[in-house]
C-alpha cells in the first residue's frame, strides 16, 4: 500500500504547472496567475469575488489576496499601487488598465497578464457580457481602451 501512495506522490510532483516545473518552484506570478485562471469561465457579477460570479477588480483582487498580497479592491485604486511601466517591459502577473465607458473619463477596468509573447500580451479579466474570460492586447477593442501598465510584484 505504501508503495502505491509513494509513486502517486512521486508522479504528481513531476507535473508541470504553470510554465513551472513543480508548485514549490512556481514564482509568485505563476501562483497569482494560476489562482485567477481557477474563475475562468464563471459569469460576471458586480462587485463578485467568488465562483458565483466576478467583475473584472474581484478576480485581481482574489487571486492576489490568494497569495497574502493585498491590493484595492476596485480597479482605479489598484491603479495606484506599484509603478508604471512600459508595454515592453510587462511581464506575467503585471497589471492593465482601461478606460472603457462612453465617457472614459477614469480607470474602469483591469486585467491581469498571463502571458507575453513578442507583442501578444493575453489577459485574464471580467467583461459584463461574457464573464471571466482570456483576451489578448492585439483586440482593438482593448489596444483602444488600454491606459496603463503597472508592476506591483
Amino acid at each position: 500500500m505504501s508503495i502505491i501512495f509513494a509513486v502517486i506522490l512521486s508522479s504528481c510532483s513531476s507535473s508541470k504547472i504553470a510554465g513551472t516545473n513543480n508548485k514549490k518552484n512556481a514564482s509568485k506570478a505563476d501562483k497569482i496567475v494560476r489562482n485567477a485562471l481557477k474563475f475562468k469561465g464563471v459569469k460576471y457579477k458586480f462587485g463578485g469575488t467568488t465562483k458565483r460570479g466576478m467583475d473584472c477588480s474581484g478576480v485581481i483582487y482574489v487571486a492576489f489576496g490568494d497569495e497574502n498580497f493585498q491590493l484595492p479592491r476596485i480597479s482605479r485604486d489598484m491603479a495606484k499601487r506599484g509603478r508604471k511601466i512600459s508595454l515592453s517591459k510587462t511581464q506575467k502577473g503585471d497589471l492593465l488598465f482601461f478606460k472603457t465607458s462612453n465617457s472614459r473619463r477614469s480607470i474602469n477596468h483591469v486585467g491581469l497578464i498571463i502571458s507575453k509573447k513578442k507583442d501578444q500580451i493575453r489577459f485574464i479579466h471580467a467583461t459584463s457580457s461574457r464573464g471571466v474570460i482570456i483576451s489578448s492586447l492585439l483586440e482593438k477593442y482593448w489596444k483602444k481602451a488600454f491606459v496603463k501598465a503597472i508592476k506591483v510584484l
